[in-house]
């Protein structure tokens, strides 16, 4: 077991876990420490947290120090450049007629490098832009390509429910969403219906599919023929989530609703499939 603290780069970014390497760490914290990319500038978000070693990758780089005021007036200055860095390289990939979209710039803490992050259809040839950049700014330049989802995640927005994006506000990684989903939880197709603003399946169809996928385990399919308390019938109706079962009873010729409780209770008559 190894302890820990998890340490975000990005608002809703994905938690890194480092070696508090025997600093006093609260959540909330600001730190500074050593990544593959070079040293950066985090916040606290899991304080002293314990984990086994199949959680974590070793060995475990560690927290150089905590933050003080000077680091923090770094990272707004590296804020500033980057919006002017912003602005320079969407006139140079104005001026070279390449077919990518610029959508954020960001500095390591260190200067060590900047990163333009860009949408493009296809790949896209930008050897001449980087030797431009770079005789710019004087340090190691990288473009990154990124999906719509990743678009989305950092420019933020509104989604249909009204609510900010989950995907910019507290998602760290985004999980699979399938049409399937869609299908169990009885929602509209319509890709305009459940489509998100990066136009991909929107990511909340994946909070309530596990719960669809137990129920649906657990309740009969429809069509099928059950025993209920008034005698023998066919499901045409379901309600998964209340676990409600609309059944029309074959010797009364009428709809009946039941829990599942009732029809699993003890004295009941237990459900069962009929050919």
């Amino acid at each position: 077991m190894y302890n820990v603290v998890g340490v975000r780069f990005k608002k809703a970014g994905k938690i890194y876990y480092f070696d508090p390497n025997g600093f006093h760490i609260e959540n909330g914290d600001f730190v500074i420490v050593e990544t593959v990319r070079g040293v950066e500038f985090g916040k606290i978000v899991l304080a002293d947290k314990i984990v086994g070693e199949h959680d974590i990758v070793l060995p475990l780089k560690k927290v150089l120090r905590v933050a003080d005021d000077r680091d923090k007036l770094i990272v707004e200055e590296n804020s500033n450049a980057a919006s002017e860095a912003y602005h320079v390289c969407t006139q140079k990939v104005s001026e070279h007629g390449l077919d990518m979209k610029l959508v954020d710039v960001e500095f390591t803490f260190d200067r060590n490098k900047v990163i333009f992050y860009f949408t493009a259809d296809g790949r896209v040839d930008f050897r001449e832009l980087v030797k431009d950049l770079a005789s710019i700014f004087k340090t190691r330049i990288e473009l990154r390509q990124i999906g719509v989802r990743d678009e989305a995640k950092m420019l933020g927005g509104i989604g249909p429910c009204g609510r900010m994006l989950c995907c910019s506000t507290f998602l760290g990684d985004f999980e699979p969403v399938s049409i399937k989903m869609a299908k169990d939880q009885n929602l509209s197709l319509n890709p305009t219906k459940i489509s998100g603003l990066c136009g991909r399946l929107m990511c909340c169809l994946k909070y309530e599919n596990d719960e669809y996928e137990s129920a649906k385990e657990q309740l009969p399919d429809l069509g099928e023929m059950i025993a209920t308390p008034n005698g023998p019938g066919k499901v045409v109706g379901l309600n998964i989530l209340e676990r409600l079962i609309q059944v029309d009873l074959l010797n009364k010729e009428r709809v009946v609703e039941f829990s599942w409780e009732e029809l699993t209770q003890e004295g009941a008559v237990p459900m069962q499939s009929t050919e």
